[in-house]
């Protein structure tokens, strides 16, 4: 008799059985490698996905603002909740989860090979830069540059916001402050898209292309990672050493002033920040007009060069 009912319970005909002896219990392994392009995007989903969570406990609210709090520390706790295994489960039927847990970690960082990106065995004809060659070395180090300069603009945006900088307090922003003064009350916006400039001269560089600027935000991200550059050279000696470990030296190593030439289209953006040049990023004025600079006011700044290639409008933002 116990073995009839041992048959038929495991049947499966009742619809509650899986296809063997007892329902399954099955271990799912998830491995996802995500980038993340639009953080507050992100941060406001994990915001939308703990206000509907229901928590037990003597405080649930308790609960919920810490778990709140670990989506503002960053994209690393909002997917800590939005991925959560039970949320996961939650509209799938005829599954009950018994156990799981989430980890995630950030992923090795990227470490682009400059000494294959940027060989020194070009013949010169091959040279873009009429036999000057961008160097390994050199690529490191503004890749370095431009990389820190997007985080410390992305940094000004989480901080101030749209929060315009107050004359004589410039140098307490990360690098915002050292945008011309007709920048700075701009939009958080604005600024994302200021720090994003940043990231993309560093992405041709890891791409193996030169870091030549597609519109004037670019090319002020441009001077101000060469003139880091130049600075980091001569404070932080030890860091360099360690930083060129295993890249080939060369005699045409940060060679800022050949970088000058050969980057950016021009330096008229620098203008910007001269004494007396209130008025000239305006193209209607007479400055403007006699020096043939074009619009430099700050919503044309993301405005792609008339021979250049426009960015791709859907990459989003590292942060």
């Amino acid at each position: 008799m116990g073995d009839h009912d041992e048959q038929t319970c495991g049947d499966g005909q009742d619809g509650r059985g899986g296809p063997g002896d007892r329902a399954p219990e099955i271990e799912a392994v998830v491995t996802l490698e995500i980038r993340v392009t639009d953080w507050p995007a992100l941060r406001a989903a994990g915001h939308r996905a703990v206000s509907g969570l229901r928590f037990e406990g003597a405080d649930p609210e308790r609960q919920r603002a810490a778990m709140a709090a670990e989506v503002d520390e960053g994209p690393q706790g909002a997917l800590n909740v939005l991925l959560d295994p039970e949320q996961l489960l939650e509209g799938i039927p005829g599954v009950e989860l018994l156990g799981g847990a989430l980890t995630t970690r950030p992923a090795d960082a990227f470490e682009p090979d400059f000494a294959e990106l940027f060989p020194l065995d070009l013949p010169p004809a091959a040279a873009p830069g009429e036999g000057w060659l961008l160097t390994p070395r050199t690529a490191c180090l503004l890749y370095e540059q431009l990389s820190a300069l997007a985080d410390a603009g992305y940094d000004d945006v989480e901080e101030y916001g749209g929060a315009p900088v107050a004359p004589g307090e410039e140098h307490e922003w990360a690098v915002l402050g050292r945008l011309p003064r007709l920048t700075w009350k701009q939009d958080a916006a604005w600024r994302r898209r200021m720090a994003r400039a940043f990231d993309d001269l560093a992405g041709d560089l890891a791409d193996g292309r030169w870091p030549q600027p597609r519109c004037p935000a670019e090319e002020m991200a441009l001077h101000l990672a060469l003139a880091d550059a130049a600075a980091a050279l001569e404070d932080e000696p030890d860091h360099i050493a360690e930083l060129m470990d295993g890249l080939p030296a060369h005699p045409f190593d940060y060679d800022w002033t050949a970088c000058r030439a050969f980057f950016p289209r021009d330096h008229d953006i620098l203008l910007l920040g001269e004494p007396g040049a209130d008025g000239i990023e305006d193209p209607d004025s007479e400055a403007n007009r006699e020096l043939g600079l074009g619009d430099l006011r700050p919503p044309a700044w993301f405005t792609a060069f008339a021979d250049a290639e426009p960015r791709d409008p859907d990459r989003g933002f590292r942060r």
